[in-house]
């Protein structure tokens, strides 16, 4: 009997779920109905957006690159066709418009906020586009912060986002967690170095998406590696790295471990991010992809 339903369902099948009446076991959801069962928290979406995937870029601790990483994933995915965004959550230390080269005020209509677009066609949205001076301090307190991310992400006028990028501050305080209860979040990506804390630093991000709930889409090494110009020898600036001993500790996948390149950081310095040719970061990308297919 049950292979007859199955060859109905089969002959029935329109391939939109969209519009579909059958229950069958392989009907996908839209992203609002994937985390309508959790979302009572979950502040709404502007009403002029559709955002189809959304992914949180973490670390546990600062300056393993962790913007660095937000930046190249939402242009390489920009550069494959799918249309992207970043939402810049690090309010006290924004530099994702720097990265793309892109300078505010962003200005508003009766929609709402309209984000900064970079050249590649990524749209971004920061607290340095709302301020009049990009240097001066955002000198406020924790609630205001997370007030701040929530709007970003009710008040922006997004439009079609295929993949939304969410740069987080380093962490598990105040920002982190609106973003793990406020955001539909579909998974994060741990960013992380070469060093001896790693494992505890990993361990400290995993812990809170798995109490949230959130799904962890892999780890990405940074600052791996460095390869002479003269040899091509790889040389381990920050130490050996252990970091595929650490993501099969906590079941997770080696999303790429990414070289140190001064070229790269001068571009990240230029404003020309999206310029940046990483061929590191092209699987890391598809990895994302395909697993966001399975959700």
């Amino acid at each position: 009997m049950s292979e007859e339903i199955k060859n109905q369902e089969n002959a029935e099948c329109t391939h939109d779920c969209s519009t579909c009446s059958l229950n069958c076991s392989s009907k996908q959801t839209s992203h609002e109905e994937h985390h309508s069962a959790d979302n009572s928290l979950q502040a709404p979406l502007n009403a002029q957006s559709h955002v189809k995937r959304v992914i949180g870029v973490v670390s546990g601790k600062g300056g393993v690159g962790k913007s660095l990483v937000t930046s190249l994933l939402a242009a390489t995915m920009q550069k494959n066709g799918r249309a992207a965004a970043i939402l810049d959550a690090d309010i006290t230390g924004p530099s994702i418009p720097k990265a793309f080269g892109v300078k505010g005020p962003a200005y508003a209509n009766d929609m709402g906020i309209v984000p900064v677009t970079g050249k590649s066609g990524v749209k971004i949205m920061s607290v340095n586009l709302l301020m009049e001076q990009e240097d001066a301090p955002v000198v406020w307190r924790g609630p205001v912060i997370a007030g701040t991310v929530k709007q970003f992400w009710t008040d922006v006028v997004w439009g079609d986002v295929d993949y939304m990028f969410v740069d987080m501050p380093p962490g598990t305080g105040d920002v982190p967690l609106t973003v793990f209860q406020s955001l539909p979040l579909d998974g994060i990506v741990i960013v992380t170095s070469p060093q001896d804390l790693v494992s505890m630093i990993v361990c400290k991000a995993v812990n809170m998406a798995r109490m949230m709930n959130i799904p962890i889409l892999g780890i990405v090494e940074n600052y791996s590696y460095m390869e002479c110009p003269h040899c091509g020898e790889k040389l381990s600036v920050f130490g050996e790295s252990h970091i595929e001993d650490v993501a099969a500790r906590y079941e997770t996948l080696v999303l790429a471990k990414l070289p140190i390149r001064p070229d790269i950081a001068a571009l990240v310095d230029a404003g020309k991010v999206e310029e940046a040719d990483l061929p590191e970061i092209l699987p890391a990308a598809q990895i994302i992809e395909r697993q966001m297919a399975l959700v």
